[in-house]
């Protein structure tokens, strides 16, 4: 395999092959996606007293001595609390050739949920970072910030692509293929990929987004369609085209531009700039080859953002570019795109909460 690009689904599956990922439980063909691999919770759940990273020099489970309070046991479903940190082997591990390295992202609902969750690697220098030839297991660090949750063994939190090579596309690149095939209505903000702005004046009406509530009881992640939205999140409404944003909350908005991903492309979410105000937009996500694409049922999405606002409140603006997407290149053409040939929750989305609230 020498082509420079992101791993299509069945490049992966070639990798699952020849034991280049391996796993305790066979690996299905729904945790494929066109450009990643969705990763499972093993079977314990380990209490730490704080975040970490391995380090140059030690593994995970060296680590683990240091900081682990208690284990809980996943495998019939556990409470996963607000505010505390825990770290879960996962069901999957890696065995890279030299010139293949990995990175890893929160899947789109479960950033929605503000659960923060990380890959970590023995050895590891960087969160959701996996090495060129990195041979050994995946563990995830998982952080309920919003809502304490009940996880399960074999659940699907995170997902994992495979690059090799040279992948990101340049800004030349990137207008050229906007020449070609529109990536973005309107005119594109091209700076280190695509910008993207925050919609807060909608087209009907005046609700622009979610905010989380401070005081809630608890998501089952294995429960899909099931919560009331009021239960758990406060609807924000503006009739002037901006809102303030309060420190420490957390919220649900949408991206003005409606985000096309051409067959041969994937892209990853990317912070903008810290200079442009005291907020983050929480980066959790790849979006696969065939996202918003007509073709593939789309005919442009929006971008769900995931908002914290962090030491002051601040206002932010109708049009504001609050993040950007990093185009990349595909090694290969996947055999199914998103939203077309697999069940895809989010195409052709607007603002939307997790799959786990009701809708409409």
């Amino acid at each position: 395999m020498t082509t420079s690009g992101v791993l299509a689904d069945h490049q992966i599956s070639a990798m699952i092959a020849t034991g280049g990922i391996t796993a305790s439980a066979e690996i299905t063909t729904d945790q494929i996606q066109p450009a990643s691999l969705d990763l499972r919770l093993g079977t314990t759940a380990y209490r730490v007293r704080a975040s970490f990273l391995a380090g140059r020099n030690r593994t995970v489970k060296d680590r683990l001595k240091d900081f682990q309070m208690h284990a809980v046991d996943l495998t019939g479903g556990a409470v996963l609390e607000k505010g505390c940190v825990y770290v879960v082997p996962l069901i999957e591990s890696l065995s890279l050739p030299a010139d293949m390295s990995a990175a890893a992202s929160a899947k789109s609902s479960i950033g929605r949920l503000d659960l923060l969750t990380r890959i970590i690697t023995d050895y590891g220098v960087e969160f959701d970072r996996v090495p060129a030839g990195y041979s050994g297991p995946l563990y995830v660090e998982i952080c309920p910030r919003s809502f304490s949750v009940v996880a399960q063994t074999g659940q699907m939190l995170n997902q994992i692509i495979f690059r090799q090579g040279k992948t990101l596309m340049s800004d030349d690149d990137l207008r050229a293929l906007h020449a070609q095939t529109p990536i973005v209505s309107g005119d594109p903000v091209i700076s280190d990929g695509l910008g993207f702005s925050v919609d807060l004046k909608p087209q009907k009406g005046n609700l622009v987004g979610y905010r989380a509530k401070p005081h809630t009881g608890v998501v089952d992640l294995s429960k899909l369609n099931h919560y009331d939205p009021a239960d758990f999140w406060e609807p924000v409404h503006t009739d002037d085209g901006w809102i303030i944003l309060d420190p420490g909350a957390f919220y649900i908005l949408v991206s003005r531009e409606a985000i096309v991903i051409p067959p041969m492309q994937a892209a990853e979410m990317a912070p903008y700039l810290a200079m442009v105000g005291e907020f983050r937009v929480h980066y959790a996500g790849f979006f696969d080859p065939g996202f918003g694409y007509a073709e593939a049922g789309g005919s442009g999405s929006r971008g769900v953002l995931e908002v914290r606002c962090h030491e002051a409140p601040f206002v932010l603006e109708h049009g504001q570019v609050v993040g950007r997407l990093v185009y990349e290149h595909m090694a290969a053409m996947p055999d199914a795109l998103y939203g077309r040939e697999i069940k895809s929750n989010y195409q052709g989305q607007g603002l939307k909460l997790s799959k786990h609230f009701k809708s409409g």
